[in-house]
């Protein structure tokens, strides 16, 4: 599989949220945001996964965006502050009630330990993709050809670093949430040895 047959939405909400991301995300974070979705995508059409492109695509570039300090929330986690973000934006862009929870529950839910394919396929294909990003879980299933034509489009720009800062960061004011756990079971150590860095 290449880079270019990797289905990217063209509609407003998908051009406005990948503008969202990249004004207001760092570039590590912004680049991740569209790695996320393009290993999902790509993971998706390897595996016969019907997935919905743009609704995939919004809450990919959307997903960390409670990290900034724009939208980070002292009382709630990341994942739930950047959930009510895509609410907000798909509210804007015009989607129905149901699919703005949709966008909201797939951004929530990327934290999951495991997202069932069955119930939530977008969910699934995000905590699939997030966690190669992060853990390097699952890498190897990319392709090495799609793996470096993705790596030399949208680099990582020492992405580790970084995420590492931000997740001990919502871990020290928000002791109970899963940004603290992920960080008590090592997740500065797995990102420094994520083969996407190698």
């Amino acid at each position: 599989m290449k880079l270019s047959e990797i289905p990217v939405p063209d509609s407003p909400a998908a051009a406005g949220a990948l503008e969202v991301s990249a004004v207001y995300c760092p570039p590590a974070l912004h680049n991740h945001a569209v790695r996320s979705y393009l290993w999902a995508a790509a993971y998706a059409i390897e595996n016969g996964i019907a997935f919905d492109a743009e609704l995939l695509y919004v809450a990919a570039v959307l997903h960390d965006i409670g990290l900034v300090k724009e939208f980070d929330s002292h009382t709630v986690p990341f994942e739930a502050a950047g959930g009510h973000v895509a609410w907000v934006f798909a509210a804007g862009a015009g989607w129905p009630a149901a699919r703005r929870e949709r966008v909201a529950q797939v951004i929530e839910r990327h934290m999951w330990d495991a997202v069932d394919l069955a119930e939530d396929p977008e969910g699934h294909l995000l905590e699939l993709s997030t966690a190669m990003e992060i853990s390097g879980r699952g890498v190897e299933w990319i392709p090495a050809g799609l793996r470096a034509e993705v790596l030399e489009a949208y680099p990582r720009l020492g992405l580790a670093a970084e995420f590492t800062a931000s997740f001990e960061d919502q871990a020290a004011r928000k002791p109970d949430g899963r940004c603290a756990t992920f960080i008590r079971a090592g997740l500065a150590t797995r990102l420094a040895a994520n083969p996407l860095d190698s």
